[in-house]
């Protein structure tokens, strides 16, 4: 029978304790929300709203075509020259996705011959991205300088190190600088996926490459989602324009993809500038991040210490991670479970955002709710 294997694989998953399942939210959820990735809390904010639909009735619900046909407006045009100014670098190109950004930099940037030595925590799309590349990937230990060193120093070609600057599951922050610093040596590229990183890390949410003093570096490359601390939908490269250009003219998710609807371009260049003027939403997210943590720590949770605005929550197993959530979600708070195989440790956990408008009551009930349904 015709993919009869899915049958077994979906019984092996639910004897495991991880199948997965969509659950639409309503508009109006009257949970408290610390699963999202709305980290400044712009998602609903009244300007990024309306950046969104004035984009809309401007440019219509689509962007028409892919960005080298008839999808690039000057709205997108727009978004890029002040994204890349936002952050300090030379170029920016939007995408559809940050997705679609990671696959078009790694593969574009990790050509045949080529060497790309990649995190072993990183993120799924930074992945794939290797594994679509035509060069070779060596995957090496988390967050370590000295074995990215050692990696280098097996290859006499071009070579590029890959990893997030901060990592989604425990939201604990890559090394910037020393990682910069191993790729001069050998002569590498470094990108980086700065995906939890902008609007948070920075001076005012500039990103972690800022922090770290990497911005509009000839040798780094960034990459960026618009979905998390814009509140938009859509992802970007940033990094010298002689590689943005590289990307126009090789990138199999820039070319042949459809470009970003102008409601998202919109509303993420609503957000970027409401971030300019505001740049005390950064402080504000990475404080909640650390009250959360301090917080849960005093309860007796075993929570990762954050370095962003991801908060971290160890779970007995899958089940109970699952169970957890659920309960969590019945007493009015929505928390996000991750489990294997999204955690590459085994290790189940409680993901919590930490986002810069909740309340000093809104933290106490999170920790209340979190550590009364504790497995």
């Amino acid at each position: 029978m015709a993919f009869g294997w899915i049958d077994e694989q979906a019984e092996l998953r639910r004897r495991a304790g991880l199948v997965r399942t969509l659950r639409p939210r309503p508009a109006d959820s009257p949970l408290l929300d610390l699963a999202s990735n709305d980290y400044l809390g712009l998602a609903h904010h009244p300007e990024v709203a309306e950046g969104a639909a004035g984009a809309a009735r401007t440019w219509g619900g689509g962007s028409t075509g892919s960005r080298l046909v008839t999808g690039t407006t000057e709205l997108h045009t727009e978004l890029e020259r002040e994204l890349a100014e936002f952050c300090g670098f030379e170029a920016a190109l939007v995408f559809s996705s940050g997705y679609a950004a990671n696959l078009a930099a790694v593969t574009t940037l990790g050509p045949h011959g080529s060497l790309i030595v990649s995190d072993a925590l990183n993120h799924a799309s930074l992945i794939d991205g290797c594994r679509l590349a035509r060069g070779a990937t060596q995957v090496v230990g988390h967050a370590d300088p000295d074995a990215v060193r050692k990696a280098l120093g097996t290859h006499e070609g071009p070579a590029v190190v890959v990893s997030d600057t901060v990592f989604s599951v425990d939201g604990d922050a890559a090394p910037l600088a020393a990682l910069a610093a191993a790729c001069r040596e050998r002569g590498a590229g470094l990108l980086v996926d700065d995906a939890h990183g902008l609007g948070v890390l920075g001076d005012g949410g500039r990103g972690a490459p800022q922090a770290a003093g990497l911005s509009g570096a000839e040798d780094v490359v960034v990459t960026a989602t618009l979905s998390k601390s814009l509140g938009s939908q859509g992802g970007a490269v940033l990094g010298p324009a002689r590689v943005i250009d590289h990307l126009v003219n090789a990138a199999r998710t820039f070319i042949f993809d459809t470009g970003l609807a102008p409601a998202a371009a919109g509303a993420a260049l609503a957000a970027l500038r409401l971030l300019r003027r505001e740049p005390e939403r950064a402080v504000r997210a990475r404080e909640v991040a650390a009250e959360l943590h301090a917080r849960l720590t005093a309860a007796g949770l075993e929570a990762v210490r954050p370095d962003a605005a991801v908060v971290s929550v160890r779970a007995p197993s899958p089940e109970g991670a699952v169970r957890w959530a659920a309960d969590c979600r019945t007493a009015g708070l929505a928390v996000g479970c991750f489990r294997p195989p999204s955690v590459p440790d085994g290790i189940s956990r409680l993901r919590l955002t930490a986002r810069a408008d909740l309340s000093g009551a809104e933290i106490e009930r999170a920790v209340q709710v979190i550590g009364e349904t504790r497995p």
